[in-house]
């Protein structure tokens, strides 16, 4: 049993004794250990998790609740992976989400007055389906946007005078430049505030500024994960980068080979306990994003948010990089509409192909010698006609991988 005393609070205490009690997959892990602090208890990976589902359909054994008192299921994408992660919750565990987007919310300075526009359609994973309650919760005028064209959506969040809008990086881009087609006035509209997630993008100075340019609006940058839950913001006012919601989660942030907790400043995988959602809480996630964090006075502190995926890192002729790294450099360039990534393994190392839409040709060789100069090596660059590349309304999929001639 582990010493009361050097838990980090009674709250994990009480989430230990309930997993150990009522959850099959922690009862299984835990069974035979010996610990004595919280630090020696082992992680838990995703791999586990899908594992578990697969061993025990539909939801896996981590459930700690009789399946009668859930209320909500939500998955993961299942890019990665190729198999969705389902995640169920009790309305007491859903009611803590949404009390993580309201401390959100007030951290970027929305008041029940705004009215928040969500152009997308909701789908099973957790994405901005706890905002949009929070938001009613609050009291402000939602405005759902499924359903709609992207030209509807802009005439939408205009004709509403919407104030707020919630979506992923690559999406407000893709509004822009929808905007810019249609010669409809973004800066001056009443749009103040733009709440991203879904990638590293808001944390990307080129990215950021190029949205908040174009929208005439402050942009915050946000972090979650369905399996865990709303997790971070960006404060009004803070150096770009993210606070972790310390009345909700327990963070750690780690060496990701030895498991060992690096020091305040050094880069390491972010692992998460999430004590306050019920019935389906996880004890030292591993949740395989990398951050640089700093222990402040209002929690820790994420230093230009999500750097990157430990399974998302690309090797090219010696480099190891994420495309967080790419995306920073091109988006430099305000001419390129969009772009594609290209790791292409025609031999024992690999050559990085970027397809850039954009009809400014003296851009290719100022964006190759600019990944040059800071990545050190020099990628093919090839312009292909406006509209060719694909648009996401959620998380982007830029990196394709090819092999062979």
């Amino acid at each position: 049993m582990i010493d009361r005393e050097l838990l980090p609070d009674a709250e994990l205490e009480a989430l230990l004794s309930d997993v150990r009690q009522s959850s099959p997959f922690y009862q299984a892990k835990f069974a035979t250990l010996s610990v004595k602090k919280f630090s020696d208890l082992p992680f838990t990976t995703k791999s586990e998790l899908l594992q578990d589902q697969l061993q025990h359909p539909p939801y896996g054994s981590i459930i700690s609740q009789p399946l009668e008192q859930y209320s909500r299921l939500h998955q993961t994408s299942g890019t990665t992976t190729g198999q969705p992660l389902r995640w169920l919750d009790t309305p007491r565990g859903w009611g803590s989400l949404i009390d993580c987007w309201v401390q959100i919310f007030h951290h970027v300075g929305v008041c029940p007055a705004d009215r928040i526009m969500f152009p997308f359609s909701f789908g099973p994973f957790l994405g901005f389906w706890t905002a949009f309650e929070a938001a009613m919760k609050m009291g402000c005028l939602v405005l759902p946007g499924g359903g709609l064209t992207t030209s509807a959506r802009l005439r939408m969040m205009l004709d509403h005078q919407a104030t707020v809008i919630c979506c992923t990086p690559t999406y407000a881009l893709r509004l822009v430049e929808a905007a810019e087609a249609e010669s409809l006035d973004l800066v001056n509209s009443s749009i103040q505030k733009l709440v991203v997630a879904g990638e590293p993008g808001g944390s990307i100075p080129g990215t950021r500024e190029i949205i908040a340019n174009a929208f005439g609006a402050a942009v915050y940058d946000h972090y979650g994960m369905t399996e865990i839950g709303p997790v971070a913001v960006e404060p009004a006012g803070a150096p770009p980068g993210m606070l972790v919601l310390n009345d909700f989660y327990r963070a750690e942030i780690v060496n990701p080979t030895t498991g060992e907790n690096v020091h305040d400043g050094e880069t390491g995988e972010l692992v998460l306990t999430n004590p306050r959602r019920e019935g389906s809480a996880l004890v030292r996630y591993r949740t395989g994003d990398m951050v640089r964090g700093e222990q402040t006075a209002q929690g820790l502190f994420l230093h230009g948010g999500i750097i990157g995926r430990t399974d998302d890192m690309i090797h090219i002729r010696g480099n190891n990089l994420y495309p967080s790294a790419i995306e920073a450099i091109v988006r430099r360039f305000p001419e390129i509409a969009e772009f594609e990534i290209i790791v292409a393994q025609n031999g024992p190392l690999a050559d990085l192909v970027l397809k850039i839409e954009t009809t400014h040709t003296h851009v290719v060789s100022a964006l190759q010698q600019a990944v040059r100069n800071e990545l050190l090596f020099r990628p093919e660059v090839i312009l292909v006609p406006a509209g060719t590349l694909p648009r996401f309304e959620m998380k982007s999929k830029r990196v394709s991988y090819q092999n062979g001639n």
